[in-house]
């Protein structure tokens, strides 16, 4: 619950975060791009031209898929449970990118990523270290999803599982909302520059690439009660609900300023919250095999794919 105001002093930080962003545009495609396990072996020239005739007809010919734990989606069938970023195979990116005929996937999304994580060493849950996600997006890169945002300031963690953890100390008021409200306008304001600047450094590595941001999705209920999966005290289902809501509108103004597109995960999932019958997002226990708490189900991610797919034709 203190996540979100001991992070404020890092606000001042934020400025200089996107400076960076932007800035990696500039000099960054020195770097070498991410490992990419989806890239032909160039030991093996029948593969190698193949993938190469596939790529030289296809619309989309490299995709980088950039992302928190929303985009790879732990436990979402199949996940490799020795990759540190808890990345499925059936993740959206993998879903849109395998409906793309010749085009080859890059997927750096990295479960815990932030922000910060697009431009500096990330430490995954294993202890291992992965590169900046931005390294990945090359100046012949075709295709970028971006969606990231939620863990900046500890925001999802104090609005979902931070509310739900102190909703027992006082069940019908809202001893959430009293900690940590005056501070969410302004977390949201400083994560939609970062988007922003997440967009124009894409931009400056790629400049042909089309961009789409992908929003996250309604996680909490309309009304005033919430339910045990979500188990909120009653006088924060209202605070929760903006931050929910504020922090997709926070990507969506991001992408906007950026000159991105915009992938809306929040309309798309309207009535798949997760007190709904038909949930796309997990409660507060991990469904073994399907989702980890509070996170997506495989319903979500093909969801998002066949949107994405669908203004990819336009």
């Amino acid at each position: 619950m203190r996540a979100l105001p001991r992070a404020l002093p890092r606000l001042l930080a934020a400025t200089v975060l996107s400076v960076a962003l932007v800035g990696c545009g500039e000099d960054a495609s020195e770097q070498p791009s991410g490992s990419g396990s989806d890239s032909p072996s160039a030991s093996d020239p029948a593969t190698t031209d193949a993938s190469e005739d596939a790529s030289a007809t296809a619309e989309y010919p490299r995709y980088v898929a950039i992302g928190d734990s929303y985009t790879s989606a732990p436990l979402v069938p199949e996940t490799d449970p020795q990759d540190g970023c808890l990345r499925s195979s059936g993740n959206y990116p993998s879903l849109v990118a395998a409906a793309l005929e010749g085009t080859q996937l890059e997927d750096v999304s990295c479960a815990g990523a932030d922000t910060t994580s697009l431009i500096g060493v990330q430490r995954t849950f294993d202890g291992l270290s992965r590169p900046p996600q931005l390294q990945a997006v090359t100046e012949d890169t075709s295709l970028v999803t971006v969606s990231i945002g939620g863990n900046d300031f500890g925001l999802f963690s104090t609005f979902v599982g931070g509310c739900a953890q102190v909703a027992s100390t006082d069940p019908e008021g809202s001893p959430c909302t009293d900690v940590a409200s005056e501070d969410g306008p302004e977390v949201l304001a400083k994560i939609e520059e970062r988007i922003s600047s997440v967009v124009q450094g894409v931009r400056g590595r790629a400049p042909e690439a089309r961009i789409l941001v992908v929003g996250y999705p309604q996680i909490v209920p309309q009304g005033d009660r919430a339910c045990p999966a979500l188990p909120i005290a009653d006088g924060d289902l209202a605070f929760a609900r903006t931050m929910n809501r504020g922090l997709a509108e926070a990507l969506e103004e991001g992408a906007r300023k950026g000159g991105a597109e915009y992938v809306d995960a929040y309309a798309l999932s309207e009535g798949h919250h997760v007190c709904s019958d038909d949930p796309w997002i997990a409660g507060k226990e991990t469904v073994e095999g399907q989702a980890l708490a509070f996170h997506p189900f495989a319903a979500h991610q093909e969801a998002v794919a066949q949107e994405i797919l669908r203004l990819l034709e336009r």
